[in-house]
């Protein structure tokens, strides 16, 4: 029911205990500190092994970003196929796989193959059997000096991914002309507008020369 001049007001909540239910975040900067912490010490308990998975180099989505890069979900099946890792093998080695995702380019698939094969090279496979290895694994010497010689705790990512732009400088006749795909376009497109009245022009014109032969 609406309400019209002087009437009752309905009954409404507005005796909440609202001040019981606030939120406050002077915590922030305390929760930074541990969050740190936190990162450190999860990084001293699985050293050498990095903290997170190797992931793909996507390309932003939308015309905004697509400039940018960023780290995917995971490698595509045709990248560890192309840089030899068995699909079962990559998740129990620190890759991190996504079947569902497809490579649309070439430059794309290259440059994580490329990122695959870079990571395989750093790679140190500490053996289940100290006494038998397997084929790939590391030594039990290699094992050791790995351990003692690795100081460094990755709390981030193992190869991380930099947005930097490179812009290489130069005369404008160093660089060769390149045709203009929106020109090419119109062009394209103008042409097949026009094709029937261009046919009629030229046969109309080819019936005047003829008649002026006569």
């Amino acid at each position: 029911m609406a309400i019209k001049h002087n009437q009752m007001i309905p009954h409404n909540h507005f005796r909440k205990d609202w001040q019981r239910r606030v939120r406050v975040h002077f915590d922030q900067p305390g929760k930074k500190a541990s969050r740190r912490v936190h990162r450190q010490e999860k990084a001293a308990k699985v050293a050498p092994k990095p903290v997170d998975k190797l992931r793909p180099v996507v390309r932003c989505p939308s015309v905004k970003y697509n400039r940018r890069v960023r780290a995917g979900r995971g490698f595509s099946l045709a990248e560890l196929k192309e840089a030899n890792i068995p699909r079962k093998l990559a998740r129990t080695i620190g890759i991190s796989v996504d079947p569902r995702r497809q490579n649309l380019s070439e430059e794309s698939l290259k440059a994580n193959v490329e990122r695959l094969k870079a990571y395989q090279q750093r790679l140190i496979l500490f053996p289940r059997n100290s006494k038998a290895p397997k084929k790939g694994e590391a030594s039990a010497e290699e094992a050791k000096a790995a351990k003692e010689g690795n100081n460094v705790r990755l709390t981030g990512q193992a190869f991380p991914i930099d947005n930097k732009v490179t812009v290489q400088e130069g005369k404008l006749s160093d660089y060769p002309s390149t045709e203009n795909a929106y020109r090419t376009l119109r062009d394209a497109r103008s042409e097949a507008r026009l094709v029937g009245k261009r046919e009629k022009r030229a046969k109309a014109k080819a019936e005047e020369e003829e008649a002026k032969k006569k």
